[in-house]
């Protein structure tokens, strides 16, 4: 009598194993696809955050850090709100619902975009505020320097810009993806009655995002184009009472399906 191979033997040993784990054991021993993804974006922010590597290569990974979460919102967020609108109910192999993953991928985005917040306020700056690049708040600035920037709003900002008015009986305007806008909220009269009203100002993507101010040395000063269209936003409404301003982006959907 011969012995049956070894691979007969290991193959009856896995099914019978396999048989005796209950749904919920073999659930535990997969990993989620997205909350994976998000480990690993974290790893590349923590090369963001390790001091031991250069300055330069350590905003690299901060920036695409970033443009990794879009992407995940474009592709696997907008999937899985497809999966939660969508009548059929069904749970990936680690036992999850659509909503039990996106409700676990919101917490962890949530605290991956803390960590990116201390990441570059704590960190980053003042690492480049040591170098020589320093970033402000127009209400910091000298009064030149706020001279200089009310010059360059109304010279080059002013001229590209296109206020939109969110009209409550009609379609939110079209936002154009990925775009940085600045949302305001503005106070008018009419007649006896006094209105609240919201607007959307894009930030033009045909000026750089960061401003540098004059220097006649190699000091490299910089405020944010957003900054600076926040500032002068009461020039854009006349007749109005901004009670404030906020900045925004839509990531949209951008998953493919094949019908």
């Amino acid at each position: 009598v011969t012995n049956p191979p070894l691979g007969f033997l290991f193959a009856d040993f896995y099914v019978n194993w396999s048989d005796s784990m209950t749904q919920k054991q073999k659930q535990s021993r997969f990993i989620n696809r997205e909350l994976s993804w998000l480990e690993f974006n974290s790893r590349v922010l923590e090369e963001a955050m390790d001091s031991k590597n250069p300055l330069l290569e350590r905003i690299k990974f901060f920036c695409i850090t970033n443009s990794n979460l879009d992407e995940f919102f474009e592709v696997r967020v907008a999937g899985l709100k497809q999966q939660i609108e969508s009548a059929v109910v069904e749970r990936s192999m680690d036992g999850r619902t659509a909503t039990e993953i996106f409700d676990a991928v919101s917490a962890r985005v949530h605290e991956m975009v803390d960590e990116l917040s201390r990441c570059w306020r704590q960190d980053l700056m003042p690492s480049l505020a040591k170098k020589e690049f320093r970033f402000h708040q127009i209400d910091d600035l000298g009064p030149s320097d706020r001279e200089w920037v009310e010059a360059f709003y109304r010279e080059q900002v002013r001229p590209v810009l296109t206020p939109l008015a969110v009209d409550p009986s009609k379609a939110f305007p079209l936002i154009v993806n990925k775009s940085l806008n600045v949302i305001g909220r503005v106070e008018l009269k009419k007649g006896r009655r006094t209105e609240q009203r919201l607007c959307i100002v894009q930030v033009p993507r045909v000026i750089p995002r960061l401003v540098q101010l004059p220097r006649p040395d190699r000091r490299h000063d910089y405020v944010f184009l957003a900054d600076i269209i926040s500032y002068f936003i009461d020039d854009l409404f006349p007749g109005t009472k901004v009670l404030g301003a906020w900045r925004f982006r839509v990531t949209r959907n951008s998953e493919l399906y094949v019908g």
